[in-house]
């Protein structure tokens, strides 16, 4: 093949694969999420959150209800809920929540915990619905969460099955501040470490329950770590690198 061809060749390609990028929202999808998401996508590339100051950080606290916690093997979503923060302040009135029709019957156990039936689910939307409608939502936000490998794993698997694009969004799991005040920090509930910040616990296995609770606890620990004199998610990453 000669250079000529060759250049073509991976002109052809590099068409075929963006393409290639989008067909997973195209089909049953409007043109208008599409082009949402292909923006989406650019902006997640540009963006830079590590140096914006602690005090303007802007981000989404979100939990997700499952039917179990391997979605290799099967297990859905069932529900998602999710709110905003700018810093340390949680903007009540930003909620996102929704169930989700994971296709699939709800384990008893799973019903007993999240009090959500299969019947609550016959009318709720599917999960590529409800994944736009997310996405607009938090747009280019980072993403917070609580034990966040749980939803990072479900939001790599719905990313890929449905909108047949990575999962690019910035995800910190809460013990990434905790650390801060307490460097041999151990996982533990969401229960019981709100417990232990004065938090009130409430509709817990509630997805957005969940979330406001995420949310107050993210609060708490990122007060304190600006009075630890740290002022961008830099400055931590830098500090915990050195642990």
């Amino acid at each position: 093949m000669g250079m000529h061809e060759m250049i073509h060749f991976f002109r052809q390609m590099s068409g075929k694969l963006d393409s290639a990028l989008y067909a997973g929202i195209q089909g049953q999808t409007d043109p208008r999420s599409i082009s949402f998401m292909r923006q989406l996508q650019k902006d997640l590339k540009k963006k830079n959150s590590l140096d914006v100051t602690l005090e303007q950080l802007e981000v989404v606290v979100f939990d997700l209800e499952t039917t179990g916690f391997s979605p290799e093997t099967g297990d859905r979503p069932i529900s998602i809920g999710a709110i905003k923060m700018t810093g340390s302040q949680v903007e009540a009135e930003q909620t996102f929540y929704s169930l989700i029709n994971s296709k699939t019957p709800i384990p008893p156990s799973i019903s007993e915990l999240t009090n959500i039936r299969d019947e609550d689910l016959l009318k709720a939307p599917d999960a590529k619905e409800v994944l736009l409608q997310f996405y607009k939502f938090i747009g280019s936000r980072i993403l917070i969460a609580h034990h966040a490998i749980h939803e990072k794993s479900f939001m790599q698997k719905l990313n890929r099955d449905y909108l047949r694009i990575g999962f690019d969004h910035r995800i910190i799991d809460t013990s990434f501040l905790i650390r801060l005040s307490d460097p041999h920090f151990k996982p533990q509930s969401l229960e019981d470490i709100c417990s232990q910040c004065g938090i009130a616990v409430s509709g817990r296995h509630h997805a957005l329950s969940d979330a406001k609770m995420t949310a107050m606890l993210w609060s708490h620990y990122l007060k304190k770590a600006q009075g630890l004199g740290f002022s961008t998610l830099r400055d931590v990453y830098e500090h915990l690198a050195r642990l």
